[in-house]
């Protein structure tokens, strides 16, 4: 039978009608010939529950039972969907997992797969089984502990099972019915993409679009594994929402596919530190060593005169997300604490906001760079920090002008109009 991986999130599994309408579109996917493997996140807001539980309980707990409770909420929802289904006459049965088995690394709460055996689920399959009901999120380490993989990291999962099992497309079941060109709430313009490249996806996912988790669409690339997302509120056929596939599969796309946009961004700079080799080194070791996301990297080489002689210096400036700017601060100070580094002084920023565009269609037309920051102008949008890669532009500006840089931007590459 052809196998078809179906994955829902948690508000399309919020309660037990939901689940119901969710079992509904995995009978249909039945009828038409295939074998689905379901995966389930946790019911709306179970997980938020959950760990405010463990906090309340001990505020320095160990990671492993952390993950032993935050991961039972999946569990429920993979027994429900499974009862949900039988009760509709398809054999179904739920997996933990613990039972499949999905073997990962021991970094708790963090964890990445290490490997996912098919004969278990294939048995029952060859069994008679049509539905196998994983809970997602979760697997179990060598030493036999529960691990959960990490916010969001129930799509990382249906990737990963579509991988394994060579499933003809994975369909992730969320609240939208689709990848838009930018955010619907910043402009009412935005518009509905049939088809997006992997690379777009995984660029746009990274720096703010939460329509998939980053780790999802890197093994989907990785793997080459279809993906597909759509509305669970919705009646679907195989054309609706958008299929997340290689650039090979996209006939002519346009220079840029979309606008996204992070809005809790800081922006810091180190003055006047003593230019010499290792420097960035010294700068970005202790921010690393910190738990500081760092994005954004600008280095300005200058002169100063000190003692009748020349002497080089630089200023440093570096992008992180706002609520990491007290940790950045502290690895700063406690590195020219140590004589680490020497800079004369920490500028900080926590007004900004990061806009990017991002297109394959870049690759081959020159000219994108100017439009952005002509467009931006037109505006009086003033540009802080730039930064590229072959199919991204990014800048920061001030944050009050985010949605009018979005706005501007979706306009000015056509992304209003349809393809």
């Amino acid at each position: 039978m052809p196998l078809l991986v179906m994955k829902f999130g948690g508000t399309s599994v919020a309660d037990l009608a939901r689940i119901k309408n969710a079992a509904e579109k995995v009978r249909r996917e039945v009828e038409r010939g295939y074998d689905v493997i379901v995966i389930v996140s946790a019911m709306s807001g179970k997980t938020n529950e959950l760990v405010g539980w463990v906090e309340q309980t001990s505020p320095l707990f160990d990671a492993r039972e952390y993950d032993a409770v935050v991961a039972s909420g999946e569990n429920v929802t993979a027994g429900l969907m499974a009862l949900t289904l039988q009760e509709m006459d398809v054999p179904a049965r739920s997996w933990q997992g613990w039972q499949v088995p999905i073997n990962t690394t021991s970094a708790h709460s963090a964890a990445r797969f290490v490997s996912i055996p098919r004969d278990n689920i294939g048995a029952k399959f060859a069994e008679g089984m049509k539905v196998a009901v994983v809970a997602g999120f979760q697997g179990i380490s060598a030493e036999g502990r529960i691990t959960t993989l990490g916010r969001g990291g129930s799509d990382t999962t249906a990737v990963a099972f579509a991988a394994a099992f060579g499933a003809e497309r994975c369909d992730i079941y969320t609240d939208v019915d689709g990848v838009y060109t930018t955010d619907p709430r910043i402009t009412s313009k935005a518009r509905k993409l049939d088809r997006i490249a992997y690379e777009e996806m995984l660029e746009l996912a990274s720096l703010g679009a939460k329509v998939l988790q980053t780790r999802s669409v890197e093994l989907a690339m990785r793997f080459k594994v279809r993906l597909r997302v759509l509305s669970s509120f919705e009646d679907t056929d195989e054309n609706s929402g958008t299929l997340v596939c290689d650039e090979d599969e996209i006939m002519e796309s346009k220079v840029v596919s979309g606008v996204a946009y992070s809005r809790d961004e800081a922006k810091m700079t180190l003055l006047s530190v003593e230019d010499r080799p290792g420097i960035a080194a010294a700068i970005f070791g202790p921010l690393a060593d910190a738990g500081v996301n760092v994005d954004m990297i600008v280095q300005n080489i200058s002169e100063k005169t000190e003692g009748g002689k020349s002497i080089a210096v630089t200023d440093m400036t570096f992008s992180c997300p706002v609520n990491q700017v007290l940790r950045a601060r502290k690895a700063m100070e406690d590195a020219r604490a140590a004589d680490i580094i020497r800079y004369a002084d920490l500028i900080e920023d926590t007004e900004v906001a990061k806009v990017s565009v991002v297109g394959i269609g870049m690759r081959s037309h020159a000219g994108v760079a100017a439009a952005m920051f002509k467009a931006l102008a037109a505006e009086n949008v003033n540009i802080k920090v730039i930064a590229t890669s072959e199919i991204k532009i990014s800048v920061l500006i001030d944050r009050k002008y985010m949605e009018l840089a979005v706005q501007a931007l979706h306009h000015t590459f056509g992304l209003d109009q349809a393809a």
